[in-house]
């Protein structure tokens, strides 16, 4: 069995606000210890029920937090900034599933330090549908006919999971209070939950389906204020809302809509206030 995990960081243990995410911060380096400790222990249940194979991509900022010299040894790790496809670089159709692990919420949602990407965002809708970027991803994984088997994060993340993905195994190691405030599993308590929870993902796998994808999907982002759109605009192909913030993309299928929402997140940045 080939699995693949992508590795956030919001929805980690114990971690509740932006001093554990963001590496200029004072409890940064406790946060990417917590974070490597988990997905050590989500790969060492993996691998004692039945995994062979699992590729681990790092899914946060920059994209370097996890400790590979402390990681599990018969892992990959994807580490490192500019990646074609972010938080499921590497995924493809040999893949038996997916864990998202360390998710949050998505933006405007009640849900510790929810977001979608980037601050600049305020929505993704494709299809119609809202979505952050548990939807995103997960419609990549299903365009490779790849289903999310286990989702790991707050609860708020949990929440969104069920109401996206049926019969997916989740994990809540921590109960959201406000966006910087949660009451938290202990590191040793949710690896615990974290084991369980990967042995059921495992046995339950084969009633979970792919989320499909729309054919031909139509990409929309709303942004915070109006200069972000405008950035985002620049891109070939998109349309601006004249009233709106709200930039919209036709693609020719998901992988396309994906690298879209990238570049114009990365447009969207280079507004020089908010």
């Amino acid at each position: 069995m080939k699995l693949y995990i992508t590795a956030d960081m919001e929805g980690i243990t114990g971690l509740a606000d932006e001093t554990f995410v963001d590496s200029s911060r004072h409890n940064y380096e406790r946060g990417r210890r917590i974070m490597t400790q988990e997905v050590n222990v989500i790969l060492k249940a993996a691998y004692a029920h039945g995994a062979k194979s699992i590729l681990v991509n790092d899914s946060h900022s920059k994209m370097n937090n996890l400790l590979i010299e402390e990681l599990h040894p018969e892992a990959q790790l994807i580490t490192g900034d500019v990646k074609p496809y972010s938080m499921v670089q590497g995924l493809d159709n040999t893949y038996d599933g997916a864990f998202f692990v360390g998710y949050h919420a998505r933006a405007g949602t009640f849900g510790v330090m929810s977001h979608a990407m980037v601050h600049a965002i305020r929505n993704f809708s494709m299809g119609g549908e809202r979505m952050g970027e548990m939807g995103m991803n997960a419609y990549l994984a299903g365009y490779y006919g790849v289903p999310v088997l286990l989702v790991a994060g707050d609860d708020q993340a949990v929440k969104e999971a069920q109401e996206l993905i049926p019969e997916v195994t989740t994990a809540a190691v921590k109960e959201t209070i406000s966006r910087s405030a949660v009451k938290s599993l202990t590191p040793a308590k949710a690896g615990e939950l974290l084991a369980e929870r990967t042995a059921a993902a495992l046995a339950n796998k084969d009633k979970v389906k792919p989320l499909r994808p729309p054919e031909n999907p139509e990409l929309k982002i709303e942004f915070t204020n109006y200069g972000q759109a405008e950035w985002a605009h620049l891109m070939p192909g998109t349309s601006l809302d004249p009233e709106e913030p709200v930039v919209t993309y036709q693609a020719k299928d998901v992988r396309e809509a994906y690298q879209a929402m990238l570049v114009m997140t990365e447009l969207a940045m280079r507004t020089a206030f908010s």
